[in-house]
């Protein structure tokens, strides 16, 4: 899957990963491969996601993400964090 994570200020980061977990507004949840369309708001909290081989996290502060067809587009207001 294709993460992208983008604040006002910069592109954060974008690459392949196997996993992602972020900080709904109504609690954690992860996205996989060939996950259902969705689209939520997200609190302060930790963004973590797998290549495989590497464990990231990064902290954000509140935000967006959408998935669809495999690629997750994360909108935050603010990265306290990398």
């Amino acid at each position: 899957m294709l993460l992208e994570i983008i604040t006002p200020e910069k592109n954060v980061f974008k690459g392949n990963v196997d996993s992602a977990t972020f900080p709904g507004s109504n609690g954690s949840f992860q996205v996989l491969n060939n996950h259902a369309p969705l689209i939520s708001s997200l609190d302060k909290g930790d963004l973590k996601f797998t290549d495989g081989k590497n464990n990231t996290t990064i902290v954000v502060d509140g935000g967006v993400v959408e998935v669809l067809n495999n690629n997750i587009t994360v909108l935050a207001e603010k990265v306290i964090e990398e």
